[in-house]
């Protein structure tokens, strides 16, 4: 875990946890996130301001940690702390600094939608994660916190991939380089850049969602991909809004995932016909999300999808955000 790395690439440095050290009990809010970013795949992800999950967190005077309440889960997730991403991976990390003697009672506010693609499982690790290291008074860099949260991403989908649980954790736009070392580089990007979320309701679970994506892939497929994967970073660092929106194709995960979303490509015309400068699927999916120049295109877009959702008896929920620079946040 010493080979953990996190190179920072941003105006400011991270913001160190604040608020909190050394109480009792704790509340935390930790952000949702669009994951591959339409071309980069398991490596490209970015925080927004909502929605979110909340966690409050109360040390107890008995060993081992309960889940006493969760909200907003429609009973969907489990109260067993052995089954739980947010209790597992907080275990991993007291196992890790040597405070198994701690006890600890959990609640989990679900904020946003499960199974959104938006990283509704991320987001409450993170919070459970931030919530005990702000606890403890740990001063060690949040990349430590990393391959905890990651081992919670393995239980909620089968793979621990971090494109959604970095950008959770330390906000911003991010980029995993490398998973063995851990390798972590968090990017500039432009300040003006919105972003535009469209939630169908519909089921798209993230285990059936990896399955169907292609084994085997053509050599020409792989360099339109690199190409468009660098014409992303360039254009972030250049501040170069254009560059991000012509880069952003996905020529290996979307045309099968699509398949998947009703209407995803009359979605991504309405949207580009709005004015939007990209469009593609947030995580596996079903939300999709269009990267806009300013706040009043990113309302047009969602407005417009979701009426045409609506029409085909879908319904929707939509958010407006810039990239969320915070990251997770003690409230």
């Amino acid at each position: 875990m010493e080979d953990n790395k996190l190179q920072e690439f941003a105006p400011s440095p991270l913001a160190p946890p604040s608020g909190g050290r050394g109480g009792e009990s704790i509340r935390v809010f930790a952000p949702a996130t669009v994951a591959n970013v339409v071309c980069g795949f398991d490596v490209l992800g970015f925080a927004v301001d909502e929605p979110g999950d909340e966690v409050i967190m109360r040390i107890t005077n008995k060993p081992g940690i309960t889940i006493s309440k969760i909200t907003g889960d429609d009973g969907r997730l489990p109260l067993d702390p052995a089954k739980n991403t947010v209790s597992v991976s907080v275990q991993h990390y007291l196992q890790s600094v040597g405070r198994t003697d701690i006890g600890l009672d959990i609640e989990l506010h679900k904020k946003m939608p499960i199974g959104s693609g938006l990283g509704s499982s991320s987001a409450s690790t993170v919070a459970g994660l931030f919530a005990i290291k702000t606890l403890l008074g740990d001063d060690a860099d949040p990349i430590k916190l990393l391959p905890f949260a990651m081992k919670g991403e393995e239980m909620a989908c089968g793979h621990g991939h971090a494109d959604n649980v970095a950008p959770a954790l330390f906000g911003g736009f991010v980029l995993i380089r490398s998973y063995e070392p851990l390798d972590v580089v968090r990017l500039p990007h432009p300040k003006d850049l919105w972003c535009a979320i469209v939630f169908p309701d519909v089921d798209v679970p993230t285990r059936e969602a990896r399955q169907i994506i292609r084994k085997n892939i053509q050599m020409k497929d792989a360099v339109t991909q690199w190409g468009n994967i660098a014409g992303l970073v360039s254009g972030l660092f250049m501040q170069d809004i254009d560059l991000i929106g012509r880069s952003m194709k996905d020529v290996l995960v979307e045309p099968v995932r699509s398949m998947l979303i009703p209407d995803f490509y009359k979605m991504r015309e309405m949207a580009m016909e709005l004015g939007a400068v990209s469009f593609g699927i947030s995580g596996s999916g079903p939300s999709v999300f269009a990267f806009t120049k300013n706040e009043a295109t990113a309302r047009a877009i969602t407005q417009k999808l979701q009426q045409h959702l609506t029409g085909l008896k879908i319904g929707s929920n939509s958010y407006v955000s810039t990239i969320n620079d915070a990251g997770p946040k003690v409230l």
